[in-house]
């Protein structure tokens, strides 16, 4: 199922607010995108055009649960997934990536300068959106997932090839890079939605898990593919190092794997798929998209308990199952 279709059911549940919101978000991107030169709009606006889920705005506006959400909820979207992609774009530099989501990267068509740019231009501004909402805690919501972010991405370096990396390390990055991001989200809309600091912890320790579930699914596809579905080639991060789920739980089922040097065992792109056929043999896919359903299961449990409008709990609901309806 693609993005524009899991989108859907989530749009209907929101009604014409939710859609409004999105609307008003991906245009203040595009503002933002233009408004700092034609070198870097270009670059900026190319990143932001390839798309995404934009899962995180979509969190913002459904955690705000305004049916028609105000300036700083906008502004608030737009700061999340301005984060996200800077990110991303940063990523692209220190894997050396040529593809993202399909397209060519900014490391790729214009080089690391320009790409390091780009990225900080996008962080930059995330924080300019966020500030301008007048908010102390926002602000500091989503300066604690930048700082998580970073201490996520430094660990993952630590790790890179390190046949040393338990299950147990492997989440705690999935939540540092990922989940934290989803949790700042989910903050963010229910503060500025003036729910409260409570309400606002419950929807956080929900976002979080969708994120550390949509971290792991995403590891399964690089292991799976197709590259039309990721946007990359198959085996993507056993070629930069990152060591995910898939390929602990893989060593831990069989033994020539476990005996495998991580840095030379996939140094091409055949090599590496053909480890992709190995993990995929062991059954490490199935463990490690039943530990992403767990969680997801788990977090809707406790969505139940939160105190939300029916239309808002059921499009989070949505959500969490579009998370999982990625993978198949």
């Amino acid at each position: 199922m693609n993005t524009a279709e899991q989108l859907v059911p989530v749009l209907a549940a929101g009604g014409p607010g939710l859609a409004r919101g999105l609307r008003l978000a991906e245009a203040r991107l595009a503002e933002v995108a233009d408004a700092h030169g034609e070198v870097l709009a270009d670059y900026a606006g190319g990143t932001l055009k390839a798309g995404g889920k934009r899962l995180r705005p979509l969190l913002v506006f459904l955690c705000a649960g305004r049916t028609d959400p105000d300036e700083r909820v906008v502004a608030a979207a737009a700061a999340v997934e301005l984060l996200h992609m800077a990110t991303l774009v940063h990523d692209d530099v220190l894997d050396r990536a040529s593809l993202r989501r399909g397209y060519p990267t900014v490391f790729a068509t214009a080089g690391r300068d320009a790409a390091i740019a780009t990225g900080d231009l996008l962080f930059s501004r995330a924080f300019a959106e966020l500030a301008a909402t007048g908010s102390a805690p926002a602000v500091q919501a989503l300066s604690a997932a930048s700082t998580a972010l970073a201490r996520g991405e430094l660990m993952q370096r630590d790790d890179a090839w390190s046949p040393a990396v338990t299950a147990a390390r492997y989440r705690e990055r999935c939540a540092l890079k990922t989940g934290s991001l989803f949790a700042a989200s989910s903050r963010l809309g229910a503060e500025l939605g003036g729910r409260g600091s409570a309400h606002a912890d419950a929807l956080a320790t929900f976002g979080d898990r969708i994120g550390v579930a949509f971290q792991i699914l995403d590891d399964v596809l690089d292991v799976s593919g197709p590259v039309e579905e990721t946007g990359k080639h198959r085996g993507t991060d056993l070629l930069d190092g990152t060591v995910t789920l898939p390929l602990i739980v893989a060593r831990e089922r069989d033994s020539e794997l476990r005996e495998l040097d991580l840095r030379t065992a996939a140094t091409t792109p055949r090599e590496a798929e053909a480890l992709c056929d190995r993990i995929a043999a062991s059954g490490a896919l199935e463990q490690s998209r039943g530990e992403a359903l767990e969680i997801v299961a788990s977090a809707k449990r406790d969505l139940a308990e939160i105190d939300l409008e029916s239309w808002q709990r059921e499009a989070l609901d949505l959500v969490a199952d579009g998370v999982v309806a990625r993978y198949a």
